[in-house]
């Protein structure tokens, strides 16, 4: 079940896509959410310490306390509007923390939301979301710049490679797929490989089993990105949502994003809930 939940909120006036959907979610399942802003500290540059005046920092402090009240200040109308159980939290956090700090909070909800960065964007959303990804250890919900509706969960695309990041976002996502009319199994296979060695429909006969309508659907990879595959026919498919793995790993403090979750992070079109 999931019966709690907490949204990055996206600080500023302008309202971000995750926020709603986020409520939206809530809504649907009757869940708590927690909607978590930070408030974040003036940026110095290393070789303009000691020269910036402090009045300079204290404005930029300041408008990055409003910009965190005015995030929080939406999200309260949000839900009162949508009429769910929520909580607001505002937290004083540094760039270069604010992903660890979001993934250790995430840890005590079912699911975390969080939106896909711009590219112009500064670099801390992706870091939000791609920490919440994979240190978080719970499904997160990438919700893409351009989503403008709430929650529809008519046409479910679940992206099966029988791996266990794949199997746990399967078992992660059910409290949603209990709402799907139909559920697409996806498996892209290559030139090389057999019928009988994809395992789809093994996955579709479990979901089956949970009285869900499955359908199984084979893909050729061929030379084509696995991502880029996966986005092609979520398109072809009029999918509303996708469940997938998340594959990656941390070298340095930074993020390789596996091939096909990196695909999906910069191009997806709908929300995609993810688990590692």
């Amino acid at each position: 079940m999931i019966k709690d939940i907490v949204v990055n909120l996206q600080p500023g006036e302008e309202s971000g896509p995750a926020e709603a959907y986020a409520v939206s979610v809530a809504s649907m399942l009757d869940a708590h959410i927690a909607g978590l802003a930070f408030i974040y500290e003036a940026i110095i540059p290393v070789s303009a310490v000691g020269y910036i005046p402090r009045e300079v920092i204290d404005v930029q402090r300041r408008d990055n306390e409003a910009a965190a009240k005015a995030a929080i200040g939406r999200f309260n109308t949000l839900v009162g509007r949508a009429g769910v159980s929520a909580e607001p939290l505002l937290l004083d956090g540094d760039l270069a923390d604010a992903g660890r700090r979001f993934s250790r909070i995430a840890r005590y909800f079912d699911l975390a939301v969080v939106g896909q960065a711009k590219a112009e964007a500064s670099q801390v959303e992706t870091m939000i979301a791609e920490s919440a990804l994979f240190e978080s250890g719970r499904p997160v919900i990438m919700v893409p710049y351009v989503q403008r509706a709430p929650v529809k969960l008519d046409t479910v695309m679940v992206c099966w490679d029988g791996g266990g990041s794949a199997a746990r976002a399967v078992g992660d996502a059910l409290p949603l797929l209990k709402h799907a009319r139909k559920i697409e199994i996806v498996v892209v296979a290559s030139e090389r490989d057999k019928p009988s060695e994809i395992e789809g429909a093994d996955i579709g006969r479990h979901l089956a089993r949970h009285g869900l309508n499955v359908m199984v659907e084979r893909i050729p990879g061929g030379e084509i990105d696995v991502g880029e595959a996966l986005l092609s026919r979520a398109a072809d498919a009029g999918a509303d949502f996708m469940v997938m793995g998340g594959y990656g790993h941390s070298r340095l403090r930074e993020f390789v994003l596996g091939g096909a979750t990196r695909s999906i992070l910069r191009a997806m079109t709908v929300p995609v809930l993810m688990s590692h």
